[in-house]
């Protein structure tokens, strides 16, 4: 009879799960609606698109193709307004800080795989306090391909020494799911993420659905 594999490394998406970057991110868009004679949408409305990207965003307040340039120079717009105000409001989720602690504490290396840009991404890791911690961060550019490709994981294995089947990844996307599994690692969905009501987080095929940071010291206990 096989045993399970051994657990070794945890990685985290960024927006939506290690961080609550959703403030600035708001903030920002509306900055960019407003400058463009468009009405301020209401942080409740934004708030679940993060974890989509900056183009799904966008379209919740301009309705022109995103393959023109005007889209293109909308999202640089965007981005430029984001760039000044990247750490403002943006924290780590309560109850993260203690489960960094944690799984340090029991031996465990950690990493941050995100489809976020690099020029965006190193900043506000450093400004969180995590970039002497973390074992890896993985970009939407440090690959040939983002996720949902399995490419970031498996980067981010070779940069942790770590193999997928003794990895977790935790994510409040369905693409992150599908990356973690595509590549191997077992995947846990991160219910208090930027998640739209339309995209339901049990059909995603998670290994374990976490209501709380908590729960997944809760799992790694279990699993241990």
């Amino acid at each position: 009879m096989s045993s399970s594999p051994t657990l070794s490394t945890v990685f985290f998406d960024l927006d939506g799960t290690l961080a609550d970057t959703a403030p600035d991110l708001a903030a920002a868009l509306n900055q960019l609606f407003e400058q463009h004679g468009h009405k301020a949408l209401p942080y409740e409305v934004i708030r679940p698109t993060v974890s989509m990207g900056g183009n799904a965003m966008l379209k919740l307040g301009f309705t022109i193709d995103e393959a023109t340039q005007q889209f293109e120079q909308l999202r640089d717009e965007f981005l430029a307004i984001y760039d000044r105000r990247l750490h403002r409001d943006s924290r780590l989720f309560a109850g993260m800080s203690e489960v960094l602690d944690e799984i340090e504490a029991i031996g465990l290396r950690w990493g941050i795989i995100t489809n976020k840009s690099t020029w965006l991404t190193e900043p506000l890791i450093s400004e969180l306090g995590l970039t002497e911690r973390t074992g890896c961060i993985v970009c939407g550019d440090s690959t040939a391909h983002r996720k949902p490709h399995p490419a970031p994981m498996f980067h981010a294995c070779k940069l942790t020494g770590s193999l997928p089947q003794e990895s977790i990844y935790v994510g409040d996307a369905r693409r992150d799911i599908e990356a973690g599994k595509a590549s191997g690692m077992q995947t846990l969905a991160a219910a208090w993420g930027y998640i739209e009501k339309e995209d339901f987080i049990d059909s995603w095929g998670a290994d374990a659905i976490i209501q709380s940071p908590a729960g997944i010291l809760e799992w790694l206990r279990q699993k241990r």
